[in-house]
C-alpha cells in the first residue's frame, strides 16, 4: 500500500475494515461520482469478508420490471453497525457499491439478457426510454418489425384504405436503427420502390422472413436486390406482386435456403420460374401459387422430397402438371380446388399412383368433373389421408363413397357439402367404413333421406355431423414449421 492510500475503519467503533482508497471504483468519476462521495457513499471493487458479518437480502432494482437479484448486507464484525451492501461475485469476494445497488454498472450483455426476459410489450418499449445506452440495446435486440399498414392477405375492398407508405429514406433509417432484424413485413406499402430495397445489401444479411404482399412498385430488379442483400432468407411472400419468371430466377440463384414461398395472385409467373425455385432451392418446403393462371404444374417436376405443401387453387393445371406436383414423393398437403376442365375427369388418378402415399390433407373442393375412378385411385393410393375436402364434387357417386369408406382408415375429417350425388347408399358406406372419422361436413340434398342421417348418428355417435361449410383447410401459412414435425 502506497503512502497516498487511505485506510477505512468502522465509523462507530474504529474496527479496521481492510478497505483502501486504491481499491475504490473510480471508472465512473464525474459529477455523479462526486455527488455519491458527498452523500458518504463509496464503492469498492472487493472487500475482505473476514471483517464483516453478512446478512443476505433480496433487492429489486429501482425499475419495477427487472427480475429480483440477491444482495448481501454487510455489518461491522465487531460492533454490528450497518456498513453497506455487496453484490456476490465469488466465494470470498463481493462487489460493493456504497449502500446502493446500481443497474447502470451492468455490462451490455447483462442488460440484453434482462431485456429478453421482458414479456410485456409496454415494458419492452419503455426500456429504451431510460437512456441512450438502453435505447441502443433495445434497437439491437429487435428481431421483427411490421408496419401499421402491413397485413396478411387483403381482399380487393381493403386495398383502397389509406396507410403510411414507406419511402426510401424511411427504409434506410429503419435498417440502420434495427440492424439485427430477422422478420420484416412491408406488406401494403404500395408505393415502395425498387431503389429502397438497395439498402438491404449492407443491412439485410440476418433477415430470414420478408413479406412484400401488394407492394405494387416492386419489379424484377427489386427482387434481385432482395436476393443479393438477404442470402439467409428462408421465407418470402410476394402476394399480388408484379414480378415475372426473371425475378424468381434471380431469387432462386441467390437465396438457396428458401423454404416457404408465397406467389399467390402473381399473374405473370409461369412454370419456368417455378422450375428455377424447385431445382435450385433444395430445402424448399412450401409453395403457394393460387390463382397463378400461367402455371400448369410442370414447373415443379423433379422437386425435392422436402416439398410437403403445395397450394395451387384455381390454377390452370394439366394432367401432366398433377404428375409433376406429386413427383417429389414428400407431399403432405395439396390444395388444387377449383379444377373444372373436362380433361380432368380421370386426370387426378396420378395423385394415387404411389408418389403421394404420405399425403395427409387434400382439397378437391369445386372439382366438379372429378370421377369415381380418380376417387378410387386416391383412396387406395393415399392411405395416410386425415382430411379430405370433396365439397361440390358432383360426379362422385356410390362407387367413390364406398372406396373412401373401405380404404381411408385414417380419415378424421371429410367435407361433402353440396355433393349432388351423395345418396343414402353412399352415406351408409361412409358410416360403415372410415373408423377414425370424427367430423363430417355435409349439407342435405334430395338424395339423402332423414332416415339415413338418423341411422348415421345412431351407429356413429362418435362422429359429429355439421352443416357448416369450410372454404379453406390445412395448416396456417404463418405456422408451417409445426406442421412438418
Amino acid at each position: 500500500m502506497s503512502q497516498a492510500d487511505v485506510s477505512y475503519s468502522c465509523g462507530s467503533c474504529g474496527y479496521p475494515l481492510n478497505l483502501t482508497s486504491s481499491n475504490r471504483i473510480t471508472s465512473s468519476i464525474g459529477s455523479e461520482y462526486h455527488k455519491s462521495v458527498k452523500k458518504g457513499l463509496i464503492s469498492f471493487l472487493s472487500v475482505d469478508l473476514s471483517r464483516f458479518t453478512q446478512v443476505d437480502e433480496v433487492h429489486c432494482f429501482p425499475v419495477s420490471w427487472v427480475r429480483y437479484r440477491s444482495k448481501t448486507k454487510l455489518l461491522c464484525r465487531k460492533c454490528g453497525v450497518h456498513i453497506g451492501y455487496g453484490l456476490q461475485r465469488s466465494a470470498n469476494m463481493v462487489d460493493m457499491v456504497g449502500g446502493v445497488t446500481s443497474i447502470m454498472l451492468l455490462p451490455d450483455d447483462c442488460l440484453c439478457f434482462i431485456f429478453n426476459f421482458l414479456g410485456c410489450r409496454t415494458d419492452r418499449e419503455s426500456f429504451g426510454l431510460t437512456c441512450h445506452r438502453w435505447f441502443n440495446i433495445q434497437n439491437l435486440q429487435r428481431r421483427s418489425l411490421q408496419f401499421p399498414c402491413s397485413f396478411g392477405i387483403l381482399g380487393p375492398s381493403l386495398l383502397s384504405l389509406s396507410c403510411t407508405d414507406i419511402s426510401s429514406f424511411h427504409f434506410y433509417r429503419i435498417l440502420t436503427r434495427f440492424q439485427h432484424l430477422e422478420y420484416l413485413s412491408l406488406s401494403g406499402c404500395t408505393e415502395l420502390s425498387d431503389s429502397a430495397l438497395n439498402y438491404l445489401k449492407p443491412y439485410g444479411s440476418r433477415l430470414q422472413t420478408l413479406c412484400l404482399d401488394c407492394c405494387f412498385g416492386i419489379s424484377n430488379y427489386g427482387i434481385s436486390l432482395v436476393g443479393e442483400g438477404c442470402p439467409s432468407l428462408t421465407t418470402i411472400s410476394l402476394y399480388r406482386c408484379n414480378i415475372t419468371d426473371t425475378g424468381l430466377e434471380a431469387l432462386a440463384n441467390s437465396c438457396l435456403a428458401l423454404r416457404h414461398v408465397n406467389l399467390s395472385y402473381c399473374p405473370y409467373i409461369s412454370d419456368s420460374g417455378l422450375s428455377a425455385l424447385s431445382q435450385r432451392c433444395c430445402e424448399l418446403q412450401a409453395i403457394k401459387i393460387s390463382s397463378c393462371r400461367g402455371v400448369s404444374g410442370v414447373g415443379v417436376r423433379g422437386c425435392s422430397s422436402t416439398l410437403v405443401y403445395i397450394d395451387a387453387e384455381c390454377c390452370n393445371l394439366e394432367p401432366e402438371g398433377i404428375m409433376s406436383i406429386v413427383s417429389g414423393g414428400g407431399l403432405k398437403f395439396l390444395n388444387i380446388a377449383g379444377l373444372s376442365c373436362s380433361n380432368f375427369r380421370n386426370g387426378l388418378e396420378a395423385i394415387g399412383n404411389g408418389f403421394a402415399a404420405g399425403l395427409k390433407i387434400l382439397s378437391l373442393r369445386m372439382c366438379r368433373s372429378v370421377t369415381d375412378a380418380s376417387i378410387v385411385a386416391i383412396a387406395k393410393g393415399c392411405p395416410q389421408l386425415q382430411e379430405w375436402n370433396l365439397a361440390l364434387c358432383h360426379e362422385v357417386r356410390v362407387l367413390g363413397w364406398a372406396s373412401i369408406g373401405s380404404n381411408c382408415h385414417n380419415l378424421e375429417k371429410l367435407h361433402v357439402n353440396r355433393c349432388r350425388n351423395l345418396c343414402d347408399q353412399g352415406l351408409q358406406a361412409l358410416r360403415e367404413g372410415c373408423k377414425q372419422l370424427s367430423i363430417l361436413y355435409m349439407s342435405r340434398n334430395g338424395w339423402i333421406s332423414d332416415t339415413a342421417v338418423e341411422l348415421f348418428k345412431l351407429y356413429r355417435c362418435d362422429v359429429k355431423i355439421t352443416f357448416k361449410e369450410v372454404m379453406s383447410i390445412g395448416p396456417n401459412w404463418t405456422n408451417l414449421d409445426s406442421y412438418y414435425e
